[in-house]
Order: structure tokens, then C-alpha cells, then sequence
């Protein structure tokens, strides 16, 4: 594992301490940080909650290869990648991402072009639970 990356799919609270923390670096003269969280309300209905789900072993290679590719495209120090798995409230966090970069528009960009891929590309869903029922959907927006 490339020690500049930091990958996490798990079913505890995600925490963006961990995520600053990991890519906080002294050549860095910014961090961009992409916080998810559940919202109240989807196409006019009022969201009880989600349940997320994956297929970890590929949602992890994928979320790597974002990474990776991150790495290479633009001028980045560091970057962590982190998702939840499980029920989630309204509120809390299902996805966080972090990039540290000597400066800002790198770590803009990178941030970004992670997050939008992670949505195209990883293997993870979500059941989303209404007052008047539930439905599966990809974690598209």
C-alpha cells in the first residue's frame, strides 16, 4: 500500500479527524476536505435514514485506483478516501475525502475528481428508508 493513501471502508463512524489527520504534511500549503453526510429529504421525501453496503474487497481496489490516479494527475502530497458501510441517520457521515497538496487548486481539483469517480466507479449502494417505504439505490446523487 502506497504510504501517501489512506483507504477505509467500514462499518464504524467515520471520523474526519483520522482523514485530516493522515494527509496533514509540512510541505502542504492546503487541504481540501469532502464531507458527506446524510441528508432529511430526497426528491421530496422526507429520508428516515440509509443503509449502505459494499462489495469491500473491490469498493477497496477501486477506491485505490482512485487514489492512485489522483496521485498522478495532479500535483498531490496526500489523500485518504474513507467510506461507511451500514445504517446511517440523517446527519451523519457516509463518505469522507482529503487532500493535502502544496497548494490550494491541486487539492481542489483532486478532491473533486475523487469524489465525482468514487460515485461512477466503487461498488457501493444504498437503501434508502422513507416514512412510505424504502428503495435500493447506487450512491449516485
Amino acid at each position: 500500500m502506497n504510504e501517501r493513501i489512506s483507504i477505509k471502508v467500514t462499518s464504524c463512524p467515520l471520523k474526519l479527524e483520522d482523514a485530516y489527520n493522515f494527509v496533514e504534511d509540512p510541505s502542504c500549503g492546503g487541504i481540501s476536505v469532502f464531507v458527506g453526510t446524510v441528508r432529511n429529504e430526497t426528491q421530496g421525501k422526507k429520508v428516515l435514514r440509509l443503509d449502505f453496503s459494499a462489495y469491500e474487497p473491490m469498493a477497496i481496489k477501486e477506491m485505490e485506483k482512485i487514489a492512485e490516479e489522483a496521485l498522478a494527475k495532479f500535483s498531490i502530497t496526500k489523500i485518504a478516501i474513507h467510506h461507511a458501510i451500514g445504517i446511517l441517520s440523517v446527519t451523519e457521515i457516509p463518505v469522507i475525502i482529503a487532500v493535502a497538496s502544496p497548494h490550494r487548486k491541486d487539492a481542489f481539483k483532486a478532491c473533486e475528481f475523487a469524489i465525482d469517480t468514487l460515485k461512477e466507479t466503487v461498488p457501493i449502494w444504498k437503501k434508502e428508508h422513507f416514512e412510505c417505504g424504502e428503495v435500493w439505490v447506487n450512491a449516485h446523487p
